[in-house]
């Protein structure tokens, strides 16, 4: 089957809290246990939803966010990640037509669905309506005509006769009802200051927790309706994104499937050269087969990472190794260039301060100039110190929780020249932290933000640090500029 005419299904809601989450997950579940090849993906900049839907499914769960990549580029990275699956499902974000603020549908759950051509399944919060449920689910679908609301899934079902009051009003509207989930067997996600816990750091309750989803939706929803609603999406026109050609160079022959987490063999070398492209500040990128190593932070302290940011990376000629900076005491042999993503330091400061040895180690790789690219958590792991605790002291500021949480979309502008990018590259970005750093001297800001105005992170000698999360797929020329100071730092 082409992917691009892959069955698809967007699970959305009119409200966050509604259960897309246990909904989306336990579907990806259920239809993998079935034997169908499952390609999951979520709407919007969360890290942690896709951890879940990688353990119900089995590959790695993919991002889809119109406002951090453009509305153009969702399709195209739909299409590389559901390349060979059987059926996609992708979870909405908040309320289906919530999106990025005072920008439209920008972003919204909506949004996606029209750019994907996908029928809509809308799960509702029944608990406290029965006939009205009809009215509520007439607005979601009538409210922008280009959207298919296909059915509906009734969560949080008290009773028998509540199922029946509440399939009469649907009926009536004549909206499917392809589920009902009852009251009484909802699933325990712990949660915690932003957000869901990360299944990194709860891996065999979260295996629990997936497996009750699973059963959950297995039993209380039409799973061959709405494989029969899969089907009646539309065709996406257009090539799926590809790491290497988005970079200028002629892409590898395929692979078994780059979207499993294992390993997959690497193509030959002769295989990845291409023609040498100009970097944004001018430079002829060298040929992959000189090959560097790039350290990418993992473990329970770290796990906010876009799949195509390792992606863009590998194909830029670098050797992506991941490390634990909770366990392992030094960086991956050989390293050149070093990616700390997002993730939750506060959490694990204590332990992350335990670890001497690696706090050295970053901090020696950065004086030496070596290409560091941090975001958000790894932005506090190289401060002074988090909470009191020492940490990387690469960067001359410390950090602290705090009760604020600050959280949106950004439009940013480097303002420095960094490992990442030159001055004037535009940037869209994500913050969502409950923390605040107060800057030492030295250093020069990194981004210029458009709303709140202000500037932004840190630039020093490779450094790049800043609060923003970036979705490199938008400008990958920043993964082929990392990867070539790596060669020359």
């Amino acid at each position: 089957m082409s992917s691009s005419s892959v069955p698809r299904l967007v699970i959305a809601a009119p409200s966050s809290g509604s259960g897309k989450t246990t909904v989306a997950t336990g579907l990806m579940a259920a239809f993998a246990a079935r034997g169908l090849v499952v390609s999951p993906h979520k709407v919007g900049p969360d890290y942690i939803d896709p951890g879940y839907h990688a353990l119900a499914s089995g590959r790695v769960g993919r991002n889809l966010d119109a406002y951090l990549c453009g509305p153009e580029l969702v399709a195209p990275l739909f299409l590389h990640g559901a390349r060979g699956c059987d059926i996609a499902v992708v979870e909405g974000v908040m309320g289906m037509y919530d999106g990025a603020a005072g920008e439209g549908e920008l972003a919204s759950t909506a949004h996606v669905a029209k750019l994907l051509r996908a029928p809509v399944v809308l799960v509702v919060d029944a608990s406290s309506q029965s006939r009205s449920v009809a009215a509520l689910v007439h607005g979601f679908a009538s409210f922008d005509p280009e959207v298919r609301v296909g059915g509906v899934i009734l969560n949080k079902v008290a009773s028998d006769r509540h199922e029946e009051l509440l399939r009469e009003a649907l009926d009536a509207a004549g909206v499917p009802v392809f589920g009902v989930l009852r009251r009484v067997a909802q699933v325990d996600t712990p949660s915690r200051h932003l957000g869901l816990v990360p299944v990194a750091e709860r891996r065999g309750d979260a295996v629990s927790s997936v497996a009750a989803m699973a059963a959950q939706v297995e039993a209380g929803c039409d799973l061959s309706g709405l494989v029969g609603l899969a089907r009646s999406a539309g065709v996406v026109s257009g090539a799926a994104w590809d790491a290497a050609e988005v970079l200028g160079f002629s892409p590898p022959p395929p692979l078994p499937d780059p979207n499993l987490g294992a390993a997959a063999p690497r193509p030959p070398l002769s295989a990845l050269k291409g023609p040498r492209p100009q970097t944004p500040d001018g430079l002829n990128t060298p040929e992959r087969d000189s090959r560097v190593t790039v350290a990418v932070a993992g473990g329970p302290a770290f796990t906010f990472s876009y799949a195509e940011h390792a992606e863009l990376l590998a194909a830029a000629g670098a050797e992506v190794v991941t490390f634990d900076p909770l366990r392992d005491e030094q960086l991956p042999d050989g390293t050149d260039g070093l990616v700390i993503g997002g993730g939750f330091p506060e959490v694990y400061a204590s332990e992350l301060s335990a670890n001497e040895p690696l706090r050295k180690a970053v901090a020696a790789l950065a004086e030496s100039g070596a290409p560091v690219a941090a975001e958000c958590a790894g932005l506090l792991y190289l401060c002074r110190e988090l909470d009191g605790l020492p940490m990387c002291g690469v960067l001359d500021a410390t950090a602290a929780m705090s009760e604020r949480l600050t959280l949106g979309y950004r439009d940013a502008v480097a303002v420095s020249e960094s490992s990442l990018a030159v001055v004037g590259t535009r940037m869209r970005g994500h913050e969502f932290h409950r923390t605040v750093v107060e800057p030492g001297a030295g250093g020069a800001p990194a981004w210029g933000l458009r709303a709140p105005r202000r500037v932004e992170g840190f630039v020093q000698r490779g450094v790049h640090a800043s609060y923003l999360h970036t979705h490199w797929a938008s400008e990958p020329g920043v993964a082929r500029r990392f990867v070539e100071r790596c060669r020359t730092s």
